[in-house]
C-alpha cells in the first residue's frame, strides 16, 4: 500500500507515519530525511543536493523525484509507502505519478489531516521538547509529570522552535493553504482522498486512519 499524508504543519503527520511504519510494516520517506541522508551520501545526486544546499537555495523538484526514485528502487520500494512532506504542488503531485507509473506503482490512498486553524495554533504554540532526549511536550496536553524534569530521561533543559507562535504558524498555515490545499481537489476528483480528524487523541487518529485506509 503507497499512501500520501496530507495536512497544515503541526497536524501530527510525522506521529501517525511513525504509527503506520510500526503496526503495518510501511515504510515513511520524509522529504526533510531523504534530504539529509542525499546531502552525506556521497553519490552523484547527493552531491548535487549538497550543492544546492549549500549555496541556500531550495533544492529542485527534480532532485527531489529522484531522490524518491532512488527510494523505490531499493529496499524502501519493496514495502508499503508512505509519502510525508510530499508532493506539495500539483505539479509534484503530476511528478510522482508519474514516477510510481514508471515503476508499476500506484497511490492507494491519501489521507487528509483536517484540522482547525485555532486549535491548531492552540497546539503549535503550547509545545516543547526536551533538549537531551527530543521527547515533545505541550503545557497544557502533556505537561512533564515532575515539573521542569523529562520524563523519559531526567534532563531539566527544554527547548521551544523560535517559529512556535501565533505569528509565524498564521504564515505557515497560509503558505500550506495557497501551495498544498490544491491537492486536495487534485486527489478526490481522482477518488483517492481519504478525509479524517487531525486533532485529538493520537491513537484515536490512528484508528480512523487506519479504518479509512482498511488496514
Amino acid at each position: 500500500m503507497n499512501i500520501i499524508l496530507l495536512g497544515p504543519p503541526g497536524a501530527g503527520k510525522g506521529t501517525q507515519a511513525r504509527i503506520l511504519v510500526e503496526r503495518h510494516g510501511l515504510v515513511q520517506l520524509s522529504t526533510g530525511d531523504m534530504l539529509r541522508a542525499a546531502k552525506s551520501s556521497g553519490t552523484e545526486l547527493g552531491n548535487r543536493v549538497a550543492d544546492v544546499m549549500a549555496r541556500g537555495e531550495l533544492v529542485t523538484d527534480e532532485i527531489v523525484i529522484g531522490l524518491i526514485e532512488e527510494q523505490l528502487d531499493g529496499e524502501a520500494g519493496r514495502h508499503g509507502l508512505i509519502f510525508d512532506g510530499f508532493p506539495r504542488t500539483l505539479a509534484q503531485a503530476d511528478a510522482l505519478g508519474e514516477l510510481l507509473a514508471s515503476k508499476g506503482k500506484s497511490l492507494d490512498a491519501v489521507v487528509e489531516m483536517r484540522v482547525d486553524d485555532a486549535q491548531l495554533i492552540e497546539r503549535i504554540t503550547g509545545r516543547f521538547t526536551c533538549g537531551n532526549c527530543g521527547e515533545v511536550y505541550h503545557d497544557v496536553t502533556k505537561p512533564t509529570a515532575r515539573d521542569g524534569e523529562c520524563d523519559v530521561c531526567g534532563a531539566k533543559e527544554f527547548v521551544r522552535r523560535s517559529d512556535d507562535n501565533a505569528e509565524s504558524v498564521q504564515v505557515r498555515l497560509m503558505a500550506y493553504y495557497r501551495s498544498t490545499s490544491p491537492l486536495i481537489g487534485y486527489y478526490h476528483a481522482k477518488g483517492l482522498l481519504k478525509p479524517v480528524e487531525g486533532l485529538g487523541e493520537i491513537d484515536r487518529i490512528a484508528a480512523s486512519i487506519e479504518a479509512a485506509l482498511n488496514l
